[in-house]
């Protein structure tokens, strides 16, 4: 199928993207920006993940430092943007174990927020980053995008409730939603809260890494590049009201892949500490991508091996990180 673009009007494209200068948020921005025609405002609260200096610097792209559950700012920057992605989360599931009132502050009522603002203002598509974490844990095959939500972690809810909730502002007032699921992200800027970049910089700095469990869980892996190219595509040519899954289908245990930045860092595996597992822990995560593949031309670029000995070298050159 071809790709499809909603009506935007005519002029050059302006998008607001909550969250830019995370992770994921400043990828995007990146693939964005590609694009001649876009404006980009980003509106990130720069909590302790993100960052000004993963944004690139180009006169296409404005900043604004303010939090999504402001609704005096929300309501400002939704009425000039013809689109609006909200990449902008509390993400980190250990400390949404230790305290969940941040992430349903931000990842429910923020989503709210802007929700409301999208609506009166006649957004032309909003699109809501998310996780495959919302489904739980899967023994065996994948989750397509009909699959119930099943969250497991106050973080998962959190991301869970803002999902249904903007889907539900497309059924109820038709508002053109949709719905990116993400397998794990991996790639340079990350916060090093997270496996690869903690397990990375520990590495590099003689240290041993902490493995959960077994270290038998199960995670599917896609590059930040290739994660913000599928929101792109889902961006212009999604159909409203439908969830997309972002996946480029490499699955390994994180037992394997602790060997594999072993391996990366020129350590042995007497750095590896075995810890007690995590509350709740999802034994696997899965997913079919099928329909971003098939209605998107979707296809990941980044070789799994290739990027993952470039982030490992990313780190190695930023140098030493408390973590």
């Amino acid at each position: 199928m071809g790709r499809r673009r909603p009506q935007y009007p005519d002029h050059a494209m302006r998008i607001l993207v909550t969250g830019g200068a995370g992770f994921i948020g400043s990828a995007l921005v990146r693939v964005l920006l590609r694009d001649d025609d876009a404006h980009v405002t980003v509106l990130d609260a720069l909590t302790y993940a993100g960052d000004r200096a993963n944004l690139p610097d180009d006169p296409r792209l404005a900043f604004v430092h303010g939090d999504i559950t402001d609704g005096r700012t929300v309501d400002r920057l939704v009425a000039g943007a013809d689109a609006v992605v909200n990449a902008a989360a509390e993400t980190h599931v250990d400390r949404s174990i230790a305290h969940a009132a941040p992430f349903v502050t931000t990842n429910v009522l923020g989503t709210q927020v802007l929700l409301d603002a999208a609506l009166r203002h006649g957004t032309a598509r909003f699109l809501q980053v998310s996780t495959d974490e919302v489904y739980g844990s899967i023994e065996r095959g994948s989750w397509d995008e009909s699959a119930p939500v099943a969250p497991r972690s106050p973080y998962s809810a959190s991301k869970a409730a803002g999902d249904l909730l903007a889907l539900a502002y497309h059924r109820t007032h038709g508002l053109p939603v949709v719905v990116t699921r993400g397998a794990n992200t991996f790639g340079p800027r990350q916060h090093p809260e997270k496996l690869i970049p903690r397990f990375v910089t520990r590495l590099l700095a003689g240290r041993t890494v902490p493995v959960y469990g077994d270290g038998g869980q199960v995670r599917e892996w896609v590059h930040a590049d290739d994660h913000a190219r599928a929101i792109a595509l889902v961006l212009a040519g999604g159909r409203p009201g439908e969830v997309y899954h972002v996946g480029a289908g490499v699955e390994l245990t994180n037992l394997e892949l602790t060997h594999r930045l072993l391996e990366l860092c020129g350590a042995g595996p007497d750095r590896i500490e075995h810890v007690a597992d995590r509350k709740g822990h999802d034994r696997r995560y899965s997913l079919d991508t099928t329909r971003i593949r098939t209605e998107l031309g979707f296809r990941p670029a980044v070789d799994f091996a290739a990027g993952l000995a470039a982030t490992v070298e990313h780190y190695r050159r930023k140098g030493p990180v408390t973590q």
